[in-house]
C-alpha cells in the first residue's frame, strides 16, 4: 500500500520525509538507514539523507512506500 503524502512547500528532504511518515522513529534512524543504501527514491537506492524530494517521487523503505503530491 502506498501513502500519499501532502507537503506544503517545494520539497522535502528525505530524513524528515520518512519522519514526517511514520517510516522510522527518529531522524537518526532514518540517517543510518539512508546511509546503508536501504532506502529506494523513485527505484534506485539513495544515500544522500538531504535529497530533496518533490511532488510525484516515490520513496520505499522496508515493505512501505509513500508518494508526495
Amino acid at each position: 500500500m502506498m501513502d500519499l503524502i501532502t507537503i506544503e512547500t517545494e520539497f522535502i528532504k528525505l530524513d524528515q520525509l520518512m519522519k514526517f511518515a511514520s517510516m522510522v522513529q527518529s531522524g537518526g534512524e532514518a540517517k543510518q538507514l539512508i546511509g546503508q543504501g536501504l532506502v529506494l527514491v523513485n527505484g534506485e537506492i539513495c544515500t544522500q539523507r538531504g535529497k530533496k524530494i518533490r511532488s510525484g517521487d516515490i520513496v520505499e523503505f522496508d515493505g512501505q512506500s509513500c508518494c508526495i503530491k
